[in-house]
């Protein structure tokens, strides 16, 4: 059965080591010089070592208080740190994060599963919508940081990745032979509008399927594959496919990543996420998402 060290037997075991006494070390541990005492004896017996050479006036260290002084002082330095992370006012409040609903998937739980871990005390709100409604949302203060996906990234902004669009529909489904063909978009998505005008370069006849706001909805229309809808490549939901068109649908743009922070962000918790949402993307030697 594992054996556990006393970590308040530690912490004056190194005091007495810095300071080179008992009484020196209670002062500095604010206990009597009785505690301290007991302390290291029962540090001693635990380990059954002598850690301490007290026949002289000055007491040092054996051999092996030697060899447990650096163990002891990580293991404090460590102790202290997970106190102070997990208990500091600063590590605590609320965090709002905006990311469009196709790029949620499936970089965003691993950034929020590993902030969890670091931060427990700060709560991350996720708002899920469209690129333009966050990047109002940010301008007027309602969110901290968040993720766009735009042709160009504006001042203040920094791109994470580019990624191609790529055609989606039902898995073997066919409703991108259709024409006119149906497509399915939420009414205020960002590529709509050069989706169409590729088709219309293109030469093909196109219709809307269906117009919504919630993109619930879409899913469900190209799942049912009456229609096919556009997102950026890695990103496709396990109910729908990249179409695998053969040139029968015009190539699409790539899109830009960007991540927006507010300002000042520099060593705030706000930069903290920040950064892991930039590491996750740079992890994933985008464009490999899926």
């Amino acid at each position: 059965m594992p054996r556990n060290l006393d970590l308040t037997a530690l912490r004056s075991f190194v005091a007495v080591a810095d300071s080179g006494g008992v009484t020196r070390a209670a002062g500095f541990l604010n206990l009597t010089q009785s505690a301290v005492s007991m302390q290291l004896k029962r540090l001693e017996e635990s380990l059954d070592l002598q850690l301490m050479d007290r026949s002289a006036r000055t007491i040092a260290l054996t051999a092996s208080g030697e060899q447990l002084l650096g163990y002891a002082r990580k293991m404090l330095g460590l102790n202290d740190e997970i106190h102070a992370r997990l208990t500091h006012q600063a590590y605590e409040g609320e965090i709002v994060l905006g990311v469009p609903h196709d790029v949620v998937y499936p970089v965003i739980p691993q950034v929020l599963h590993r902030f969890n871990a670091e931060y427990p005390r700060v709560k991350v709100q996720l708002v899920s919508s469209f690129t333009r409604t966050l990047k109002e949302q940010f301008a007027r203060g309602e969110c901290d940081l968040i993720l766009t996906t735009e042709d160009q990234c504006d001042a203040g902004g920094e791109v994470l990745t580019e990624l191609p669009l790529v055609w989606t529909g039902a898995c073997d489904g066919t409703a991108w032979k259709q024409r006119p063909l149906r497509l399915a978009f939420e009414q205020n998505c960002i590529f709509r509008q050069g989706v169409q005008a590729a088709l219309d370069k293109a030469g093909i006849p196109w219709e809307m399927a269906i117009e919504s706001e919630q993109t619930r909805t879409i899913e469900a229309v190209v799942s049912a594959d009456l229609a096919v809808h556009v997102m950026m490549e890695g990103t496709s939901p396990h109910h729908a496919s990249v179409v695998q068109h053969g040139g029968a649908l015009p190539d699409l743009k790539v899109v830009k990543v960007n991540l927006y922070v507010t300002e000042p962000a520099q060593g705030s918790i706000v930069a903290n996420l920040a950064a892991l949402v930039r590491q996750s993307f740079q992890s994933r030697n985008v464009p490999a998402l899926a």
